[in-house]
């Protein structure tokens, strides 16, 4: 019988309010890229995404869309990344980095990201992708066994 492999899997979010993206430059590389992280035990891809962009940036936000899934396997296992289109629930409340993992979270608008120094390529066409009309896909596509969800998804 084949061996399963490990999978490390991330749930990101691309988060646009009026024309600007949020982004949070992480300590680890010291470089700018999209707030999520890994999924931790018994939680869902969904409620990852959420819980990872409210820690990161202190910014509460409803899912709106999956914009893209990235299953990439090694020799030693498997990363899966998913991708979610977002927005803010609340535009006024203060970004609140949570310090540890990340330095700063900020609002960017298009035309400054090429700027910055990004941890990977992808981070920038999912921003440029996120302006246009690129394919979105209904979050029921992301769903537990056997549950159905009904409407928004939100923190």
């Amino acid at each position: 019988m084949a061996k399963g492999i490990l999978t490390a899997t991330v749930a990101h979010t691309v988060v646009r309010h009026a024309g600007r993206f949020l982004l949070v430059k992480e300590r680890k590389h010291g470089l700018w890229f999209l707030p999520g992280g890994r999924v931790e035990e018994g939680e869902g891809l969904l409620d990852a995404a959420l819980r990872e962009t409210r820690e990161e940036t202190g910014v509460p936000v409803q899912l709106e869309a999956l914009l893209r899934l990235e299953h990439t396997p090694t020799a030693y296992g498997a990363r899966l990344r998913v991708f979610f289109l977002a927005r803010p629930v609340d535009i006024d409340l203060p970004l609140r980095p949570d310090g540890r993992e990340i330095l700063e979270a900020r609002w960017f608008e298009v035309h400054e990201i090429s700027a910055l120094a990004l941890r990977g390529s992808e981070a920038g066409e999912l921003l440029q992708q996120a302006q246009l009309s690129v394919p979105r896909f209904p979050l029921d596509l992301v769903a537990a066994t056997g549950v159905r969800l009904a409407g928004a998804y939100n923190s």
